[in-house]
C-alpha cells in the first residue's frame, strides 16, 4: 500500500495541492495579515516538505523542517493552523485515493494505517520544530524586555531613578538588582529613587524584592528611596505588615526628587523674573 500511495501522490500532486489549498482558504482568517502570494508560497513549501518526507528521513530534511518552523513563527502562524493544515492534507489524500478507484474495506483500513504511519511522526517533528523556534523567540524577547524594563536613569548629578513597570517576579527582580547595583556604581549615584508608580500590585513577594534592592543599594554606599506609593498600595503594605520604616518613601516622583536634592544638599529655587 505504501508504494501504491507514493505512486498516487506523484501522479496527482497538483490536484492534491489544489484541493488542500481550497481547504486552507476556509480557515485562513486565523492567520496574520500577509500577502496571498507569500501565504501560498509558505503553504507550498510546507506541502513540499511533507511530500518529500515520504521518500526518506534524511538529516537535510530535518534541517529544512527546523528552518521552516522558524519561518512560520516569524510570520505569526498559530500552531493550531499548522496542525490543522496537516490534518486537512491527510484527509485530502485519503479522500482522493478513495475517489480514484474501488477499495475493499480491508484496503481502506490499510490505507488509513499507512497514512497515519506517515503523518503521525511527521506532525510531531513539525510541531517540535515550531515549538523549539517559538521558545527561542520568546526567550530572546523576554531577555530583551528584561534588559529594557529596569533602566537606571541619572537625572541629576549623584541622583538616579529606576522606573518599574508591570509585574515583578523572582527572575525579573534578579535583573532589577543587577542593573540597579551596576548603575549605582557606574553613575556614582548617592541617591537612587525606585519608582513603583507603574507596578500594579505590591504583595509580600514584591515588597521583599524591593526591600532587598534598597538594602543592596545601601551596601554600596548610596541611599535608596521608594516613590510612587499610591494610597491603595500603602494600604496593602500596612495590611500585610510589611516594614518599610528603614526606607524613605514618598507618594509621587516629584516629591521624591525634591527629597533627593535635599539629601545631596541642593534644592530647586525659582529665579527672579520667572513666572
Amino acid at each position: 500500500m505504501d508504494k501504491k500511495m507514493a505512486k498516487f501522490i506523484l501522479e496527482h500532486e497538483k490536484e492534491v495541492f489544489h484541493d488542500w489549498q481550497v481547504k486552507l482558504e476556509q480557515v485562513s482568517e486565523v492567520l496574520p495579515a500577509i500577502s496571498s502570494r507569500l501565504q501560498e508560497e509558505k503553504t507550498e513549501k510546507l506541502f513540499r516538505l511533507i511530500i518529500t518526507s515520504f521518500y526518506g528521513d534524511t538529516e537535510e530534511h530535518e534541517e529544512k523542517l527546523t528552518d521552516f518552523g522558524a519561518e512560520i513563527v516569524r510570520l505569526g502562524w498559530p500552531i493550531t493552523f499548522v496542525t490543522g493544515s496537516l490534518r486537512e492534507l491527510h484527509l485530502v489524500i485519503y479522500q482522493a485515493m478513495l475517489d480514484s478507484e474501488e477499495y475493499t474495506e480491508s484496503e481502506q483500513n490499510e490505507l488509513i494505517y499507512s497514512l497515519e504511519n506517515w503523518f503521525g511522526p511527521l506532525s510531531r517533528k513539525i510541531v517540535e520544530a515550531y515549538s523549539s523556534s517559538w521558545e527561542s523567540t520568546v526567550l530572546l524577547q523576554k531577555i530583551a524586555l528584561q534588559e529594557l524594563s529596569a533602566p537606571l536613569i541619572p537625572i541629576f548629578e549623584k541622583i538616579s531613578i529606576m522606573p518599574l513597570i508591570g509585574t515583578i517576579d523572582t527572575e525579573r527582580a534578579r535583573h532589577i538588582m543587577e542593573h540597579l547595583l551596576e548603575g549605582v556604581v557606574k553613575n556614582r549615584s548617592e541617591v537612587v529613587l525606585i519608582d513603583i508608580t507603574g507596578v500594579p500590585v505590591v504583595d509580600t513577594m514584591v515588597a521583599h524584592h524591593i526591600i532587598q534592592a534598597a538594602d543592596a543599594v545601601r551596601l554600596v554606599g548610596a541611599k535608596c528611596m521608594i516613590v510612587g506609593i499610591r494610597p491603595e498600595i500603602a494600604q496593602t503594605i500596612v495590611n500585610l505588615g510589611i516594614d518599610l520604616s528603614q526606607i524613605i518613601t514618598t507618594s509621587t516622583l516629584q516629591r521624591g526628587v525634591r527629597r533627593a536634592l535635599e539629601l545631596t544638599n541642593r534644592k530647586i529655587v525659582q529665579l527672579e523674573g520667572e513666572v
